[in-house]
This record gives C-alpha cells, sequence and structure tokens, in this order.
C-alpha cells in the first residue's frame, strides 16, 4: 500500500484518514447544497470546507445524481475556470469531479491535482489526458450511467465484480505511465447499486485495501443512509454521515469525501484517539 499520495504539486502523507470536501458547481445537486453558476458563492463555500479542515477540495461542475441529465464540457469549463483560479494559490489540493478529457485538460492547467472520475478514465482520451499531467487520480465504479444506473442494478458478487473492474483500471493507467502514487480507488456507493450492495460494500471495504492503492469512500448525504434512517435528502442526514465516514475509515479509507466537513473532523479525532494505543 501506498503511504504518500502524489497529486500535481502535492505529496499528501496518509498516515491519517484525509477529508475531501465537496464543493457543488451544480444547481440540482442531490444534497441541497449546489451553487450553479454563482461562482463567488462556490469560493465562499470552498473556504468555509477549508476553514472546516477539509484536505482536500473536491469541485463537481455536473451533477452524478441518479437520473442526472449530461451537462456540455462547455458548461462544466464556464463554471469551474472562475473558482480554479481563485483556489490555485490556496496551499490546498483541488480536485476536479469530471469524466470529460476536455475538462480534465483545463482544470489541470488551471491547477487542479486531482482528477475525480466516475467513469474511472474510460472516456476516450482521458486515460491520455491524465498519463500527461502530474495529477492524481480517483478511479469510481460504476454500472451504468448516471441517468439510469438505480434502474435494476444487479451484481452475482458485488465485492468482487467492483474490486476487479478497480483492479483492471488500475492495471490499465499504470500501464498507460500513470504512477501507482497517483492513484485511488473509489467502490462507487449508490452508483448502480441497490441498498442491500451498498453495505456489502462499506462492510467488506477493506478488501479493496489490497488492491495496494488509496481507498475513497464516499457516502455522505447518501440515500442509503436515508434508508435506513428515514432521512430526507440533504443536512438531515449528517449524523448518520458522520457515522458513515467513520466506520469506512475503520475499514481501512484513506480519504473520506463529506459535505460535513467540520463534523467528520471532530469524529475521526474521536476514532484516532481510540486507535492510539500509545496514548495513556
Amino acid at each position: 500500500m501506498t503511504t504518500t499520495l502524489h497529486c500535481g504539486r502535492y505529496r499528501l502523507t496518509l498516515e491519517r484518514p484525509l477529508i475531501m470536501g465537496i464543493v457543488n458547481l451544480t444547481p440540482d445537486s442531490f444534497s441541497g447544497d449546489g451553487v450553479g453558476d454563482d461562482a463567488s458563492a462556490a469560493i465562499a463555500h470552498a473556504e468555509a470546507q477549508r476553514a472546516a479542515g477539509a484536505d482536500i477540495l473536491d469541485l463537481g461542475a455536473e451533477s452524478s445524481r441518479p437520473g442526472a441529465a449530461p451537462v456540455p464540457a462547455e458548461v462544466e469549463i464556464a463554471r469551474l475556470r472562475p473558482v480554479l483560479r481563485a483556489l490555485r494559490d490556496w496551499g490546498v489540493p483541488v480536485s476536479v469531479d469530471t469524466s470529460k478529457p476536455e475538462v480534465m485538460r483545463l482544470a489541470i492547467d488551471e491547477g487542479a491535482a486531482l482528477i475525480n472520475d466516475i467513469m474511472a478514465l474510460r472516456a476516450p482520451g482521458a486515460l491520455e489526458v491524465v498519463a500527461e499531467s502530474d495529477a492524481g487520480v480517483c478511479l469510481m465504479h460504476m454500472q451504468g450511467e448516471p441517468r439510469t444506473m438505480q434502474a435494476n442494478p444487479q451484481y452475482v458478487d458485488v465485492v468482487e465484480e467492483v474490486h476487479a473492474f478497480l483492479t483492471a483500471r488500475m492495471m490499465a493507467c499504470i500501464a498507460a505511465g500513470i504512477d501507482k502514487e497517483r492513484l485511488i480507488v473509489d467502490p462507487g456507493f449508490g452508483f448502480g447499486k441497490t441498498v442491500a450492495h451498498n453495505y456489502t460494500l462499506l462492510r467488506e471495504l477493506r478488501c479493496f485495501t489490497e488492491i495496494g492503492v488509496p481507498v475513497l469512500a464516499g457516502l455522505s448525504r447518501k440515500s442509503m443512509l436515508g434508508a435506513v434512517t428515514g432521512r430526507e435528502a440533504g443536512s438531515a442526514r449528517m449524523p448518520a454521515s458522520v457515522a458513515a465516514a467513520v466506520l469506512a475509515v475503520e475499514r481501512g479509507a484513506a480519504i473520506v469525501r463529506v459535505h460535513d466537513v467540520a463534523a467528520t473532523r471532530d469524529a475521526l479525532a474521536v476514532w484516532s484517539a481510540m486507535e492510539d494505543k500509545g496514548a495513556s
């Protein structure tokens, strides 16, 4: 397992779990926190996430919620460019959540340190764009595509199939010249999975650490939490999201992608103190 994540000009130690703070630049985010085309609001939210303790800021300009319609690359770029320019010299790695090679290129040119791709660099040209840069990349598993992925997801063995997919994508990246130290894998909670699939993946999350690169868990405010708590989408799912983040870290996640940075940071501080066997 790599102990340092290389992403652009940053070298992030994985000696403790990292918190990736979500910044939605979309008008239709499932979690209710999207800012749409308001760059000033996006920058303010990014600053709040950084102040709350985010180790990485993850910008997304296209919704990937179930049923979401695609957004043209030029719209993504128009939403991202002013925010990326504002964040460039903040001293915190910026991730961009996109599957489009042209958006990846723009993001990297504007200082993004990490590409967070729900398609795991399967779009034509995506692998090459990242390989030509020094950016890190998060490879996520998704069955189907956002508009239809939750229609009827089926697996013979969800853990085995997701593990095999992520291993294959990691190997494709390495073959393309992307160093292993730049790679992250994400089992894709909620992306073409039933509630039962999601909880199976969470329970067995540690097996994904066997792939040999950091594991990212994105559980924050998702419907799998609403399914067991009865809470509607949005901030009402914050307590369940924090619990899920701690459980994911306990099962080997190196990075958790969250809306509620401060609450997650506090919970992980308690978990870390409990795990510190040298403490008196």
